[in-house]
Formats: structure tokens, C-alpha cells, sequence
């Protein structure tokens, strides 16, 4: 099975290195010295990591056949792909791959049906669950424990304890349009 771990960036100085957007928990198993990984586009790898290293808080890899800044550029905006077994589990107990997450069904605490989760959108704070809804639409929902309250793989689910407007915003606009705010209703008061 293919997992991205990482999102090519900027060329650092002129000898070849890049920085790495890293797209993975493990990224000393993943991207270190001598990993060979897929690309997309499939055409610019395999790309094997010569040198990796943390510079400012960003991790600077160099790959094998790439010297230059030149070359470097060429390589902007490349996805690494590492070949992992489907059998592999993450390290940590609540840690999960995307593809283990991909088409588990979305309920509420309650056993509301919200949708199915069709992508995962990994962002710099945070992860997003997209979630198809039943009527087509699409819902986001941050992987976050607040919100995310149980992954249960046996049952392919995931619970969530949605913040209000979350899912469901017709109250939110409801509430708006019967002009029953907090304000209006003060207003109301004081006449």
C-alpha cells in the first residue's frame, strides 16, 4: 500500500537541499537517510534520501542525484510516497493511518447519522475529516479529541460530539432570521 509522507517545498541554499512539508507521525521511519520513495509525478522519482537534517523547525532533505538548486526546484511541489504494509499499525495506540480512517461511517454520540468520510485533509494545525452527508453534500470535521471522541475500526465508525453549527447550521440561521439574537431580543426589552 502507497501512504504520502511528505510534500516537496522550497529549494535551501544552493547544494541541492529542499524543505519537506511532512505528511506522516513517523518521519525518522519514513524519510530518513537511504528511503527510497514513489513520486507524484511518478516521473520525477524514485528518490532516494542521501541527507536529511531540522533546520528553523523544517526538515531539509537532499536526495541522491540532486546537487544543485537547480535541480532542487525541479523537484518543488513533488509527493513522496512510501510503500508501507497493509498490515502495519502506527506506533501509538490512538494514532491512525489514512487509509484506515477512509470510509468509516460518521455518527454523533447520540447514533445520528452524519456521512461518510470520503478524504482526509491534512492542514497545518490541524487534520480534517471531509465527510460526505447523505444528501451529497459535504461536511468537514476536525480530527481533533474534542470533537473526534472515538475511532472504533471493528465497527468502521467514527463518533463525534459535534461543537452547534458544526454539522448543522440551520439553527444558527434559524435563529437569524426569526431576528431572536441576544441584541434583539434587549431591544426588545427596553421598548
Amino acid at each position: 500500500m502507497q501512504l504520502v509522507v511528505a510534500r516537496i517545498g522550497r529549494a535551501h541554499g544552493i547544494k541541492g537541499e529542499v524543505t519537506v512539508e511532512v505528511r506522516t507521525d513517523e518521519p525518522e521511519l519514513r524519510l530518513g537517510p537511504g528511503a527510497v520513495l514513489l513520486t507524484d509525478p511518478a516521473a520525477t522519482g524514485p528518490l532516494t534520501i542521501e541527507t536529511g537534517r531540522v533546520h528553523s523547525g523544517r526538515l531539509l532533505l537532499r536526495f541522491e542525484g540532486v546537487k544543485d538548486r537547480t535541480g532542487a526546484e525541479a523537484l518543488r511541489n513533488t509527493l513522496l510516497i512510501a510503500e508501507v504494509d497493509p498490515e502495519e499499525l502506527p506506533e501509538e495506540e490512538d494514532e491512525y493511518y489514512d487509509h484506515q480512517l477512509m470510509d468509516l461511517d460518521v455518527v454523533t454520540k447520540d447514533g445520528v447519522e452524519v456521512g461518510r468520510i470520503t478524504e482526509i485533509s491534512h492542514l497545518p494545525s490541524q487534520d480534517l475529516f471531509i465527510v460526505e452527508r447523505p444528501d451529497g453534500s459535504e461536511v468537514m470535521i476536525p480530527f481533533v479529541e474534542a470533537i473526534v471522541t472515538e475511532i472504533d475500526l471493528e465497527q468502521q465508525r467514527a463518533v463525534i460530539t459535534p461543537p452547534p453549527g458544526l454539522i448543522d447550521d440551520r439553527a444558527a440561521r434559524d435563529e437569524v432570521a426569526d431576528g431572536h439574537s441576544a441584541s434583539s431580543r434587549d431591544a426588545e426589552g427596553e421598548s
